[in-house]
């Protein structure tokens, strides 16, 4: 059996420390920062990373994915309707169609293909990472996020006064779904108003999330259930198509407002 090389405590903390040092300094400043990584985020991040736009994706949670790894009500199988199966097909999840025009895949198996195939087209994750504020410029344009480590929001006050920081980018994505966090944050400061997301209605839901994908703010764009949560379109419930093309629309639109 062939034995490990020798490398000890230090060699490791030091290999992981430097390589976090030097991706972390590389990306204080990106073209596009997507917040959240949902089916919608790692789309558009993935659609991105193709075309060499230098994007990162910041998730606040450890793992990625968001409700893409349950179809609903604790059952890990998830739906697609036509034609977004197509997309499946580009990355390579198997699925069968149960009804005519709907496709079901296993959850798991979507979505750590899409994580995978985001990963090798070259978008950069950073986990672990709150979002807290807009970086904000001339007439109120979006200018990029102020982030902090998710944990922070948990230590007992008397230790919490961790100041967050702040990472430039051309445009801003936001991808956090129900929350539509970055959207809030103009909200509050009375930039525009929302509108909250409707009810169920699955055929009328998906093609207005796809229509309404795209640019909403100077610097900021929209995508997945946020669309939801702005404009409010009805909510889509345990089906995954729209997430899935809208991620692919708001990268288009993205790579045309940084041309």
């Amino acid at each position: 059996m062939d034995r490990f090389k020798k490398a000890g405590e230090k060699e490791i903390t030091r290999a992981i420390s430097t390589s976090f040092r030097d991706t972390f300094e590389e990306y204080i400043e990106s073209d596009v920062i997507i917040v959240g990584g949902g089916p919608s985020g790692l789309v558009a991040g993935r659609e991105l990373a193709k075309e060499d736009v230098k994007v990162l994706l910041l998730e606040a949670n450890n793992y990625l994915g968001g409700g893409f790894w349950l179809g609903g009500y604790l059952m890990n199988k998830v739906t697609f309707r036509d034609p977004s199966q197509k997309y499946l097909d580009e990355i390579g999840v198997p699925y069968e169609e149960k009804e005519d025009g709907v496709y079901v895949s296993d959850g798991p198996h979507a979505c750590s293909q899409l994580i995978a195939s985001a990963c090798d087209a070259g978008l950069q994750v950073f986990n672990m990472t709150k979002f807290q504020d807009v970086v904000l410029r001339e007439d109120n344009r979006v200018g990029g996020v102020v982030i902090n480590w998710t944990p922070v929001d948990s230590l007992p006050k008397e230790v919490a006064c961790v100041d967050p920081i702040g990472i430039e980018s051309k445009l801003v994505i936001d991808a956090t779904g129900h929350d539509a966090e970055v959207v809030s944050k103009l909200e509050e400061r009375g930039f525009l108003e929302t509108s909250g997301q409707g009810g169920m209605w699955i055929e009328e839901s998906e093609d207005q999330i796809i229509e309404k994908t795209g640019v909403l703010h100077p610097g900021l764009l929209i995508t997945g259930m946020a669309v939801s949560e702005t404009y409010g379109v009805p909510r889509m419930g345990p089906t995954f198509g729209s997430m899935i093309l809208s991620g692919k629309r708001v990268a288009e639109v993205a790579i045309n407002e940084l041309e």
